[in-house]
């Protein structure tokens, strides 16, 4: 086998290996082509994805400003609840002041 028959059969080889690589290529183009139905369907469950997360977006925002609103609520009652804790603390406090002095007064009067 003299060089000319060498190089010959070399380009041959390497022709014969690209046409082997474009068939198989050309295969799995066709086997994994997408169809128009599949791209619909994607761009549908793209847009439905999305209104999901707009909707999970809005939920959130809506969870928040409502537990703001609790929070504020919540601090108010206990507000509300340690003034009236103090007004009955007071009133006690004077009841029994009252009681004391009329039992005084009571006193004096009987004897």
């Amino acid at each position: 086998m003299n060089r000319t028959e060498f190089i010959i059969v070399t380009a041959i080889v390497l022709f014969v290996a690209f046409c082997m690589g474009w068939f198989a290529n050309w295969l799995v183009h066709r086997f994994v082509r997408v169809q128009a139905s599949d791209v619909g369907e994607l761009e549908r469950l793209a847009q439905e994805l999305h209104e999901a997360e707009e909707t999970r977006d809005q939920a959130i925002t809506y969870l928040q400003q409502r537990e703001a609103e609790l929070t504020n609520q919540l601090s108010q009652t206990e507000a509300e609840l340690a003034a009236t804790m103090e007004g009955l603390r007071e009133a006690r406090y004077e009841a029994e002041h009252l009681r004391i002095h009329l039992e005084k007064v009571s006193g004096r009067t009987t004897e």
